[in-house]
């Protein structure tokens, strides 16, 4: 496993002091949480990922990311500032502003969370983007941020996914718009149950045994590398470890878990990455069995080798866009209850995300579609 088995005094007296302030503290962080994500959809999302990609997709995406980067800023604040999260990063440094493809071990359901931290400091937040399995996009509120912040959903079956993947995959092939895309070849957080149907299923197959991690799905992972190789400047192969204990989604709101979060990063150009689907599916076996190791290592000595120097966030910054946004929040709140319009607008809105998100519904430049239609005309 990629935690410390032990648990220290200190921990132990989190948990007890779980009530009723950490508690109240915890439904506040939630509440401003879930209400500025509804306010940034029906308001901003709505504009920029809708009716400006009706002119551009380029200008879109850059004011999608400008919005919900700072919505999503909100959570580093949450995790290091609020929580007092220490996130120690070691390895490679990850310059700003490449396009990049993220990999990353899945140890629990907030893995994903923890790399907004890294893309933060980078300047890459608004531009990240994941795979994730389809039932997420049902999520209320969330469901629809993912879809409007053009995350790609799967199934986990391969035969209904390529065409899909593949299709969502081209869109992002100009090199002039920034991307993180992270992915998670495991397909599915680890637990001690599916680790056990890896290894059987390692064993017959003649592949590594892996105890910390469990063996990738290598399917996604060379579709994302053939699809965008071109335009992609690195992979980065991220390893992520916990203090004490894994942490859950409301371990994370209310602040009990966990103590420390460590991020190894590996960096490698393209051009070190084989080209056949079967060299880069043993690549990437090849990179999980390092990262079994490096977790070996880290749950007896508590941190990854070769520590990095990563600056910490700005307090201030972090205060004045988290202020920033709840000002936006108040006064959206404001005019969707004196304001019939602003009413059904917002009515308006949410009619067309459930769809949209369900159906993965994105609009197409007014442009694109007549050059298109004239094309087929001569």
């Amino acid at each position: 496993m990629a935690v410390l088995t032990s648990v220290s005094s200190n921990l132990e007296s989190k948990y007890h002091a779980l009530a009723p302030l950490r508690v109240l503290r915890g439904l506040v962080c939630l509440l401003v949480l879930l209400s500025t994500a509804f306010i940034m959809l029906v308001c901003f999302g709505f504009i920029s990922a809708v009716i400006v990609r009706l002119f551009s997709i380029s200008y879109s995406r850059k004011a999608t990311s400008f919005f919900f980067g700072a919505w999503l800023a909100l959570w580093p604040f949450l995790f290091e500032k609020i929580n007092k999260t220490k996130v120690v990063f070691s390895g490679a440094i990850v310059p700003s502003r490449e396009r990049i493809l993220l990999i990353a071990n899945h140890r629990t359901e907030v893995d994903w969370m923890y790399l907004w931290d890294l893309a933060l400091r980078k300047g890459s937040l608004g531009y990240i983007k994941y795979i994730l399995k389809s039932s997420l996009m049902r999520l209320p509120i969330f469901g629809w941020a993912f879809h409007i912040l053009e995350f790609i959903p799967v199934e986990r079956k391969w035969e209904a996914d390529e065409s899909s993947m593949r299709h969502m995959l081209s869109t992002f092939k100009d090199p002039q718009d920034p991307l993180w895309l992270a992915l998670f070849p495991e397909g599915t957080d680890f637990t001690e149950q599916k680790c056990i149907r890896s290894q059987k299923y390692a064993a017959e197959h003649g592949l590594p045994i892996l105890n910390h991690v469990l063996l990738p799905r290598t399917k996604g992972f060379c579709t994302c590398l053939q699809e965008l190789r071109g335009s992609l400047t690195a992979v980065y192969d991220l390893t992520i470890g916990y203090k004490y204990r894994c942490p859950s989604f409301l371990d994370n709101v209310f602040g009990v878990d966990p103590s420390e979060v460590h991020i190894h990063i590996c960096r490698f150009p393209l051009d070190c990455i084989p080209k056949s689907e079967d060299e880069i599916s043993m690549w990437l076996i090849d990179r999980f069995r390092f990262k079994d190791q490096l977790l070996s290592n880290f749950q007896f000595q508590g941190q990854f080798p070769d520590q990095a120097t990563e600056r910490d966030l700005c307090a201030v910054k972090s205060i004045l866009n988290c202020a920033t946004v709840i000002m936006l929040t108040g006064t959206c709140m404001y005019y969707i209850f004196s304001s019939v319009w602003f009413k059904l607008y917002v009515s308006l809105v949410c009619a067309y995300l459930v769809p949209a998100t369900y159906f993965n519904i994105r609009p197409q430049p007014i442009l694109g579609i007549l050059k298109m239609r004239s094309n087929c005309h001569l």
